[in-house]
């Protein structure tokens, strides 16, 4: 199982602007400085292509890629949707108020998305901000969705740290994008969430 292409589609401010691509969606969502790029990168094997911002929380906008994923017998396409983090943005109330307003309604109202994938930072698997988004994704999440839960930067824990993420959530996948550890199931995982294969 792996993604053999990947390509940027376009950026779109919320819901309204984004197009119907008539495909399956995975959404990436975590903090500001959770790696979400960097993860997107190393999935797909394509460095540079979700760009990463030196400044937490920079990325206001949607971003679309158009993944192909080979699952042994033929490719499929998905999309990949990069999400703006939550958390560090340095910006007036007003402007983060209508972030949150026009997320939550992207969220709750994208029919196309199989897949709310939480990257959380393994070094600190038990912040309240992401026990917050997992309590606010069950709160609509639908029968045909699924939410999983990667673990980013896990080369930075020894194995008793792993072990301890693990106890957190057995159903933790750690994965480093830098060591490229975990990437092939995460692969299979997102893969396997948007086509409910048990």
């Amino acid at each position: 199982m792996r993604i053999v292409s990947a390509k940027f589609l376009l950026s779109a401010q919320g819901i309204d602007d984004s197009p119907e691509f008539g495909i399956s969606e995975v959404a990436f969502l975590g903090r500001s400085n959770v790696g979400k790029s960097s993860i997107i990168n190393a999935l797909t094997n394509h460095n540079g292509l979700a760009k990463s911002s030196s400044t937490p929380g920079k990325t206001q906008l949607i971003n679309y890629f158009e993944v192909i994923v080979d699952n042994g017998i033929e490719k499929v396409p998905l999309i990949f949707v990069d999400l703006p983090g939550f958390g560090y943005a340095k910006v007036s109330k007003s402007m983060h108020s209508a972030w949150q307003k026009n997320l939550d309604k992207y969220l709750r109202q994208r029919i196309n998305i199989k897949a709310f994938v939480h990257l959380i930072d393994s070094r600190h698997a038990s912040l309240e901000k992401d026990e917050n988004l997992t309590l606010y994704l069950n709160e609509f999440v639908r029968a045909d969705q699924s939410v999983l839960n990667i673990y980013t930067k896990s080369d930075k824990l020894n194995q008793s740290q792993k072990s301890a993420v693990l106890k957190i959530d057995p159903a933790a996948i750690l994965v480093s994008s830098s060591k490229k550890t975990g990437i092939e199931k995460a692969t299979k995982a997102i893969y396997n969430a948007v086509f409910g294969v048990k």
